[in-house]
């Protein structure tokens, strides 16, 4: 089968954006599908380092850096009016005439920035293969948790009227565990790892580390510094991970309807507990007593913060490599478009 991934117009899928979990997705979907033998064409920025049979630059690198406007590539808006939006999606729908087959399945990431692309091909089956964003559009679609699946199903319409899709799916968010090893022996200090916005819930982690008078590494990018923490900017890979491994727990203590947070099943794979509010996909990924706590006051979250370290961290790790890894998850992929393959025969009746 061949897959054409539609990536961004502002990163590149390389080492040097790893923070942005899009581009990151994208590189470790076309790895996976690779290895399953899929024909993988990925319409990109001006470099990759992902697997693929074929890479198509759709946007030049001084368009590239005119769009991110001296911003960080984190603050650039998924706004398909801007210059290098248009561009990108332009270069996309040529490059793509060039090469797509009817059979052909068109993957997108970037929700409603990339429907005028899905417009230009209403005879393929377009699917947005890792929706963890509002403005969805694809007629097929595969979400990063149910709580999020649920979400988007009910969003602007009477919830009591939505039927579900039995052609879309949830398959949760992946990573290479090499990249996240195990450390067995904690040090004394807690990890915020993520963007530095108020919905991310930097300031309860904050709070909670200052009531125990205990350390708290700040890592992230924007504009939100928390009163109590000790920052130190972004982090990237093994410096990440070894942040993430040596940590008693990370917080992940999020306001809104979590749709997946990465960040999370990267500390477990580490073997690192996290400490989390219960909305969103921490309801399906986070055991309370095994891999971390799920709370609702100071209360808790502070009774949390001291307990974490009575979990086991090899426990955890084997958890969260068994689900989340690329060679588990890329079999739920295989599974998932072989069955929507069978929509060029019987559909939901095939035998």
């Amino acid at each position: 089968m061949r897959l054409h991934v539609i990536g961004l117009p502002h990163t590149n899928t390389t080492a040097d954006f790893e923070n942005c979990a899009y581009t990151e997705k994208i590189r470790k979907f076309c790895n996976m599908m690779t290895s399953l033998d899929y024909e993988v064409f990925l319409y990109g920025g001006t470099e990759n380092e992902g697997n693929v049979t074929e890479f198509i630059s759709c946007i030049s690198e001084e368009e590239r850096l005119e769009l991110l406007d001296g911003k960080h590539f984190l603050h650039v808006p998924f706004d398909s009016k801007l210059k290098g939006w248009q561009i990108f999606n332009g270069n996309v729908i040529n490059e793509l005439k060039k090469r797509v087959e009817q059979k052909d399945f068109i993957c997108f990431i970037a929700g409603s920035t990339q429907v005028d692309i899905a417009n230009e091909f209403p005879n393929n089956i377009r699917v947005e293969y890792g929706i963890g964003y509002g403005g969805t559009f694809a007629p097929f679609r595969v979400f990063e948790s149910e709580a999020w699946r649920h979400s988007i199903y009910a969003m602007n319409t009477n919830p009591t009227a939505v039927d579900g899709n039995f052609f879309d799916d949830v398959i949760p968010g992946y990573l290479e565990p090499e990249r996240f090893p195990l450390v067995e022996d904690k040090e004394d200090y807690f990890l915020y790892i993520g963007r530095l916005i108020p919905r991310k819930g930097l300031d309860v982690a904050s709070q909670v580390a200052e009531y125990l008078g205990k350390r708290l590494v700040v890592a992230g990018v924007g504009d939100f510094k928390p009163p109590y923490g000790e920052y130190i900017g972004p982090v990237y890979g093994k410096e990440k991970a070894e942040l993430m491994g040596k940590a008693t727990a990370v917080f992940c203590p999020t306001y809104y309807i979590e749709p997946f947070a990465n960040v999370h099943v990267e500390a477990q794979t580490c073997g690192t507990p996290v400490i989390t509010t219960p909305w969103g996909v921490y309801s399906e990924t986070v055991i309370n007593g095994f891999n971390g706590y799920k709370c609702h006051t100071i209360k808790e979250f502070a009774e949390a913060a001291e307990n974490v370290k009575n979990l086991n961290p090899k426990a955890i790790h084997e958890r969260a490599v068994s689900l989340y890894s690329v060679d588990q998850v890329r079999h739920r992929y295989d599974t998932y478009f072989k069955r929507l393959y069978t929509l060029h025969n019987k559909g939901w009746y095939e035998l």
